[in-house]
């Protein structure tokens, strides 16, 4: 495997091997074996807590922290907000906040080229989960991650919180077992945390493979509503893709975005500020291909 030292697009995509990440790939398994050992384990209680956990692991979590505001800075909080929608994305066991970032900056930088982590042009298997079982891993070394990353490098808590990442959801797993039990504990860390890690990767494969375009990008990425309603409203792709500083990825009201929603619910609390919107060139384009899309099925209805 090529060394990370001139952190080119070619040195990136060397990442790429047979070699398998055994720690990953064995956490995988044990995981995955976890979410079916869940499914005889039902109980009303389990679910409940496994939803509101996906909700704050995924949408707080990944959604509005990890993505929108961390990789993209999409908005701006409070330094505790900042630390708090952290600390819930560690639950989702996707890595800590300096490798999620790096490498989505690194896909950004690179997509469907050389040096993209997970394109689905290199399969649709690789860019789902192959990546992640013999690819990166997300386990940049430190030249590439002050490269893409170097704002978040500078921050001790992330710093902090990147070595560690497993210790909240491992505190929580323990929660779970001690207050609810056997059925909680695998509903609440197994089950939820497959699923939860599926729906992500979907956004790294299926959007790129399956949906419809409003903007015509150099990439594959496409807007899907399945997965943004799995993902709280990262399968708006084609539209992220198009403004990725843009905080809010639903356009218009058909557009589910709950992570938009939540960032709005943290600025009406004033919480949120400096929030990137559309160009309101662009914007009023996209709402002008709404509504000639709305026309033209009226009409062939």
């Amino acid at each position: 495997m090529a060394a990370q030292h001139g952190l080119s697009a070619e040195q990136i995509s060397a990442q790429r091997s047979s070699k398998i990440n055994w720690s990953t790939t064995i956490t995988m398994i044990i995981f995955h074996a976890g979410a079916i050992a869940a499914l005889f384990m039902f109980s009303w209680t389990a679910l409940f807590v496994s939803l509101a956990l996906w909700w704050i692991s995924g949408s707080l979590g990944i959604g509005m922290g990890y993505h929108r505001l961390l990789t993209h800075r999409g908005f701006k909080t409070p330094k505790w907000v900042e630390y708090f929608l952290t600390v819930c994305a560690t639950l989702t066991l996707e890595s800590g906040p300096i490798q999620w970032v790096g490498t989505h900056r690194i896909h950004h930088a690179h997509t469907e080229a050389p040096g993209d982590p997970h394109s689905p042009r290199d399969g649709a298997w690789w860019a789902h989960m192959g990546w992640i079982l013999t690819g990166t891993a997300q386990q940049h070394d430190e030249a590439t991650l002050r490269r893409y990353a170097p704002d978040l490098m500078k921050d001790p808590f992330h710093v902090w919180l990147s070595k560690w990442f497993f210790v909240p959801v491992v505190a929580l797993g323990v929660l779970l077992l001690v207050f609810g039990g056997w059925s909680v504990f695998f509903w609440g860390m197994f089950l939820r945390t497959t699923l939860g890690l599926h729906a992500t990767w979907l956004v790294n494969s299926a959007t790129h493979l399956w949906g419809t375009k409003r903007y015509k990008t150099t990439d594959d990425s496409t807007n899907n509503l399945l997965i943004a309603i799995l993902t709280f409203g990262e399968g708006w792709h084609n539209n992220h893709h198009a403004h990725p500083t843009a905080a809010r990825h639903g356009y218009h009201w058909y557009e589910i975005d709950m992570n938009w929603y939540g960032i709005r619910a943290l600025q009406m609390l004033g919480l949120a500020h400096d929030i990137k919107f559309l160009p309101r060139e662009t914007e009023a384009q996209s709402d002008a291909d709404s509504d000639a899309d709305s026309n033209a099925l009226s009409q062939a209805a």
